[in-house]
């Protein structure tokens, strides 16, 4: 059986309801055209089964060659929170059925 590259789901609790979330996306090149993307994680809230997408924005540095992958236990968990906030004020429900709605938050996630 092949292994999952999906990274683990881990939890957050904002304003008392438990969400799961995953380091959806390094930051890195676009495959598309030659430009840096920032990270984007995928949020559902733990009764839930609508996903949201949050993107963040580059960090300005370009990624090195050889450098470690972020891993989803370095993501700071205030700006995790913050970002889950802003998708919910920016219209995501998380009980609700659909498509995967993505929402690009700014650095600090709001």
């Amino acid at each position: 059986m092949a292994k999952s590259k999906q990274s683990p789901e881990l939890e957050i609790v904002v304003d008392g309801e438990t969400y799961l979330w995953r380091l959806h996306r390094q930051p890195g090149w676009s495959q598309d055209a030659p430009e840096l993307h920032g990270m984007a994680i995928a949020v559902r809230h733990q009764e839930g089964v609508r996903e949201v997408v949050i993107e963040f924005p580059t960090s300005g540095q370009q990624p090195r060659w050889g450098a470690p992958l972020l891993k989803v236990t370095q993501v700071n968990k205030t700006l995790v929170a913050n970002a889950i906030a802003s998708a919910i004020a920016a219209g995501w429900e998380p009980h609700s059925r659909g498509k995967t709605v993505t929402v690009v938050v700014d650095a600090a996630g709001n």
